[in-house]
């Protein structure tokens, strides 16, 4: 099957990166050692980039596998990991919560997309968008009034893999998220918006001919 080819959702997997998946978390993050994120620069804890010692954000997020929720979820194609979305509850991240270039724009507790990271070979075949389903659903079930999230607007450009980890607004907006704010934040030289789903509000709009659950 070619990379551009959209893999049909019913073999694309998607399940919380609970700590027996931590192998899998590794092939997707773990390809840079001790020089990667690990999903901790958007956390605001454990980042100690060129202080800590080695290992230091790969340790913080193992240990954050155990917590409710984890830190995030997994895509598998065919039973193979493909992918990874990092995600939190607003509060519970630090450096969101004090940004000064993505605001709160309330203090709804919501769920915050940090992060997409594809594995190569799996690239535009629907599983980032699969991910995203599945962070919305996994927050709608836990009780969650919301989800945001703080995509790049492509303006019909190119958008640059390694810069484009937050996401695309238009994958955004076909999930039914909105536009809030353009924000003070950017990635690949282009501005990130805050984006948001609330779900009381969803529930109430009428739904959208031919859309399905």
């Amino acid at each position: 099957m070619g990379v551009d080819r959209v893999v049909d959702a019913a073999t694309i997997e998607v399940v919380p990166a609970t700590p027996d998946r931590w192998a899998d978390v590794v092939t997707i993050l773990g390809a840079s050692g001790d020089r990667g994120c690990w999903c901790q620069a958007p956390r605001g804890r454990a980042v100690g980039y060129g202080k800590a010692r080695p290992g230091v954000r790969r340790d913080a997020l193992r240990a954050q596998l155990d917590e409710n929720p984890p830190a995030g979820i997994l895509a598998y194609v065919d039973g193979e990991v493909a992918g990874w979305c990092g995600f939190g509850p607003r509060p519970n991240l630090p450096r969101l919560v004090h940004s000064r270039t993505i605001p709160a724009i309330d203090d709804t507790p919501v769920w915050s997309i940090l992060c997409f990271n594809i594995r190569v070979g799996y690239r535009r075949r629907g599983v980032a968008a699969a991910l995203l389903d599945g962070v919305v659903d996994y927050a709608r079930r836990s009780g969650a009034p919301g989800v945001e999230a703080y995509p790049i607007d492509p303006e019909g450009g190119r958008v640059d893999v390694s810069l484009g980890y937050v996401g695309l607004t238009t994958m955004f907006e076909k999930a039914g998220f909105r536009r809030v704010v353009e924000t003070a934040a950017h990635s690949d030289r282009r501005v990130r918006w805050l984006m948001r789903l609330d779900f009381e509000a969803a529930a109430k709009r009428p739904r959208r001919k031919g859309a399905h659950d």
